[in-house]
């Protein structure tokens, strides 16, 4: 066992977050750790890795254990460049290297031989060190550095870039990567996947299931989840409950066992209820009174099981439309969109079109421009080339993923009451209620909200505009996993048409029904969801394949067509002058392969000698000579078997 959390207790004022939390970590365990908004996840991690004290409780770590964690959205703040601090991990590494070669210096010193008790003790201190460093993974360092700086979207990027210059996302992708190098025995991620674009995202699975070490992590991205842990731990009340198996399972045990908590409770209703009645009818008659009695007493003494609470109160909301739209909702033709400073437009040859009703994804890595392309559509930004033409009666809602429209001196009601005056106070409330805000709610500050909060009020404005084309940036961000269900039942209910960006793989698959993928120089176009497009990107590309097989196929049998035949004569003469530069060549290669293995021996004869063993420079010179000639033996042997075929 890595990690022991017990009875672990949190409060806020007269706010409780966690009550009596308990669980264990395992090595090698992949835990998620999941629950709504404001739950407490974030705290617990907190609390383990030391930088909230508990109320109560305890937590017990495994001897020397090294913890790792990464709060939500946490920059990479530094004075070093990309390299540097991706280097500073393996600090005591490099110091070790530093070392080694100065102990190399003083090795081939002349001087240093005629100690020998120091000259040994160098060697000693020389052998040790060169193990520890091999051990470690000292000569892997600047190998995982680039897998993982590539991996984590860094690949084009000049390893001197100064962290400063970063944007924000950058950062916490580069905080991201220096904690997968540090290689943690318990790595505990918060919301990792926040600011990653779907292959990122992807390289992070895969690098994460094979990792050594055991991982806590606190995500709502289901298709992250169930590609990765394999085991839920819930926080609901204040309380976690744990469950094998990853998401997706969770969901069925959960159901399962509320059904069955379900049908044990009402069963003891109704038992209660026929002891009752039992006892009403026959207390008062002479000759039942005493059966009536026990009934009682049996009735007293039962474990009365309390009734399942069930799920938490979620979020509810339809979008409805005003009118419908033409059947042409938008054409975008040869679009392009270009920045002061940069040589190269961030993308162009744009063209693609929306139907009325139909529901469409934009995808594409980070950078590429898509958030651009959704604040062009609704007019924020012009186009440097091309036209966007809209149909006839669209009314375009759009949604920000930053939330920038969103004033933060405002309360919650004053935002969207602002926004639709003509509303009635009470129908705001009615509103806000079913975002989950109520009571005192309503009258926080927007500056004062969570992400989650913020992104609950802008989907309250967005409904309540009766938009007829939805354009939505990146919607399920900051949205727990529950409310992403609410947004999901509520967009397949639309009416409208829906344009919209994710990395969300799980929202991808169940919404979209055609992506459209951005590149720097125009769009592809699939049809189907995330999973179908992978599925026609690996046919197009095995496709490609075979047509490349093909085209190889007819070209070598293109070049082994026999020639004309020469005269018999002819074709004899050069059969027999083949064959004796054949025996010629083959002769030379035994000659050489001879000296070759003779030099190789009297080289390791050389290494047995006591003078040449003392000496570590002449043992490598003389390593490093025979490695040489083995491979040119090696090489000798390769063409003499062929002129022996």
């Amino acid at each position: 066992m890595l990690l022991q959390v017990s009875n672990i207790s949190k409060s806020y004022g007269v706010s409780a977050i966690l009550s009596h939390i308990s669980m264990q970590v395992l090595p090698r365990e992949r835990i998620g750790l999941v629950g709504v908004n404001g739950a407490g996840k974030s705290t617990l991690l907190k609390i383990i890795a030391g930088e909230i004290v508990p109320d109560s409780g305890e937590i017990h770590k495994a001897k020397d254990i090294r913890l790792g964690y990464l709060a939500q959205n946490s920059g990479l703040q530094s004075d070093r460049t990309i390299i540097e601090e991706m280097r500073a991990v393996f600090a005591k590494l490099i110091e070790t290297e530093n070392e080694l070669r100065e102990l190399e210096v003083k090795i081939a010193d002349p001087d240093l031989h005629s100690d020998e008790k120091k000259y040994a003790e160098i060697l000693d201190r020389y052998a040790k060190r060169s193990d520890w460093f091999r051990e470690q993974g000292g000569f892997e360092i600047n190998t995982r550095i680039n897998s993982v700086l590539h991996g984590m979207g860094f690949g084009a990027f000049d390893p001197h870039t100064p962290i400063a210059t970063l944007s924000g996302g950058q950062k916490t992708r580069l905080a991201l990567a220096r904690i997968l190098l540090q290689a943690p025995d318990l790595l505990m991620l918060d919301e990792p996947t926040n600011y990653l674009d779907i292959e990122t995202l992807t390289w992070l699975e895969s690098y994460l299931r094979g990792y050594p070490g055991a991982i806590v992590v606190v995500s709502h991205d289901r298709y992250f989840l169930d590609a990765l842990v394999d085991t839920i731990i819930e926080i609901e009340r204040h309380s976690a409950k744990r469950y094998t198996g990853n998401y997706s399972r969770f969901l069925e045990l959960k159901a399962a066992e509320y059904e069955t908590n379900l049908k044990h409770y009402e069963k003891q209703q109704e038992e209660i209820e026929r002891m009752e009645q039992f006892i009403q009818r026959n207390i008062v008659r002479a000759s039942t009174t005493k059966r009536a009695q026990s009934r009682r007493k049996a009735l007293e003494k039962m474990e009365r099981l309390d009734k399942p609470l069930g799920d938490l109160k979620k979020a509810h909301f339809t979008f409805e439309i005003e009118r419908m739209t033409g059947n042409d909702v938008l054409t975008v033709e040869n679009l392009s969109v270009s920045f002061p400073g940069r040589d190269q437009p961030l993308f162009k040859n744009v063209n693609f079109k929306l139907n009325r009703g139909e529901t469409v994804a934009l995808i594409g890595p980070n950078g590429i421009g898509k958030s651009t392309l959704l604040k062009t559509l609704v007019g924020q930004l012009s186009p440097t080339t091309g036209t966007i033409q809209f149909g006839s009666h669209v009314k375009l809602g759009y949604y920000d993923q930053e939330h920038t429209r969103l004033n933060g001196q405002n309360t919650v009601l004053e935002e969207v009451w602002s926004t639709y005056p003509h509303l009635e106070e009470t129908r705001i409330r009615t509103v806000l209620g079913n975002f989950l805000f109520s009571g005192e709610d309503v009258l926080k500050r927007i500056s004062s909200l969570s992400g989650g909060e913020k992104a609950r009020v802008s989907l309250a404005k967005l409904m309540l505009a009766q938009a007829n084309v939805l354009i939505l940036d990146e919607p399920t961000n900051h949205l727990d996993l529950y409310s992403k269900e609410v947004l999901e039942s509520a967009l397949l209910d639309y009416e409208g048409t829906l344009f919209f960006i994710s990395h969300d793989r799980y929202f991808l698959n169940k919404m979209a029904e055609r992506i459209v993928e951005l590149g720097p120089n125009g769009v592809q176009h699939f049809l189907g969801n995330y999973d179908e497009m992978l599925d026609k990107k690996q046919e197009i590309e095995e496709a490609a394949q075979e047509a490349l097989e093909s085209r190889n196929a007819a070209k070598k049998a293109a070049a082994t067509v026999e020639a004309p035949p020469a005269s018999s004569y002819e074709a004899e003469k050069q059969a027999k002058r083949e064959e004796r530069n054949r025996q010629r060549k083959a002769e030379q290669l035994e000659n050489e392969i001879a000296q070759l293995e003779e030099q190789i021996a009297l080289l390791e004869e050389q290494l047995t000698d006591p003078e040449v063993f003392g000496n570590y420079v002449r043992v490598q010179e003389l390593q490093a000579e025979i490695d040489t000639k083995r491979a040119a033996l090696a090489e000798a042997y390769e063409q003499w078997e062929q002129y022996m075929v």
